[in-house]
């Protein structure tokens, strides 16, 4: 018989030995996946860059002419710009507020109180997904041309125009709130699913914590990221967001952008960009002040009879 010759163990991270025919053979896994992954991130690189390196040249390019940035110089200078981008913050900053005061307490409610209606809240939440904005803005010009024919002698006839008013649509933050309900459902929905709520409400209420602090300074605070979450979405819908705002005659950020792309293309693209960059941006914010708060969390504190507590180490 032939004798075993002894190998060295491998070390953390490396593939054990194999013997084969009387020889130590390495297998190398896991080589293969790692090329698949860096071939899929090369190509989704490629395929995310090249457009907006295009767009670049596009908007610093003249044939003829050379290089030249007055597209980006003549932003804050265009007329309407500021207009228009404040209008769509304000119309965000408003769109947010709205969608968490809805959605917040109808979610907790349904967790801690009627689990069961979990499925169909879903499905209300979803439907935005499933009716098209064109559909959408349609059945609102309707309502708006159907409220003054019929209330122009009662107290709606003023309220019909205030919530069309161009300073501030209140009209578009409506709109808003209904397209944003699936993203704000499901981020919500994930930071609640991450949550014991019902453990949190029960030990803060034993303590004598009335429901508005609990849900104040209890539950809130361990959906933070969530809450980011869901007001990242919600502004990035309303920043982009055309075909409602078009429609019924308002000129938002990104309305603004397609009028101005006719008679001045280079500073329609540039505005673009750069609007996206800050999107990310913002993105990448997020996602490290939802990382930095998930490792700043504390851990709960041992039981008194732990085997980890003081005083159970003294005994």
């Amino acid at each position: 018989m032939a004798a075993l010759t002894p190998t060295a163990a491998p070390a953390p991270g490396q593939t054990p030995p194999q013997a084969r025919d009387g020889k130590t053979v390495r297998v190398r896994a896991g080589r293969r996946p790692r090329v698949w992954r860096g071939a899929v991130l090369a190509l989704a690189g490629v395929y995310f860059l090249v457009p907006l390196l295009s767009s670049f040249v596009f908007t610093v390019h003249t044939p003829g002419q050379g290089v030249s940035f007055a597209a980006y110089t003549g932003i804050l200078s265009a007329e309407g710009f500021t207009q228009s981008l404040l209008l769509s913050l304000g119309l965000a900053a408003a769109t947010i507020v709205l969608a968490l005061l809805l959605a917040v307490p109808a979610l907790i409610a349904v967790r801690l109180g009627a689990p069961r209606l979990r499925p169909l809240v879903e499905i209300v939440c979803m439907l935005p997904l499933v009716v098209p904005p064109i559909a959408l803005v349609t059945g609102v010009t309707t309502v708006l041309r159907w409220g003054p024919d019929h209330l122009s002698r009662t107290p709606l006839y003023q309220t019909f125009l205030a919530v069309q008013n161009e300073s501030f649509p209140v009209v578009l933050v409506l709109a808003y709130t209904v397209l944003a309900l699936p993203f704000v459902y499901r981020s919500l929905d994930a930071g609640l699913r991450a949550v014991d709520v019902p453990t949190l409400v029960e030990a803060a209420r034993n303590c004598g914590a009335s429901m508005p602090y609990v849900i104040l300074r209890v539950i809130l605070p361990n959906l933070r990221s969530s809450l980011a979450g869901a007001s990242f979405l919600t502004l990035a819908l309303v920043l982009g967001e055309y075909t409602i705002a078009s429609l019924l005659g308002f000129q938002p950020f990104a309305v603004w952008i397609v009028s101005v792309s006719g008679a001045q293309a280079r500073m329609s693209v540039a505005v673009s960009l750069l609007s996206l960059l800050i999107t990310w941006a913002l993105l990448l914010l997020l996602s490290r002040a939802g990382t930095r708060a998930a490792s700043a969390t504390p851990a709960p504190p041992a039981p008194s009879g732990s085997p980890t507590s003081p005083a159970s180490g003294k005994e």
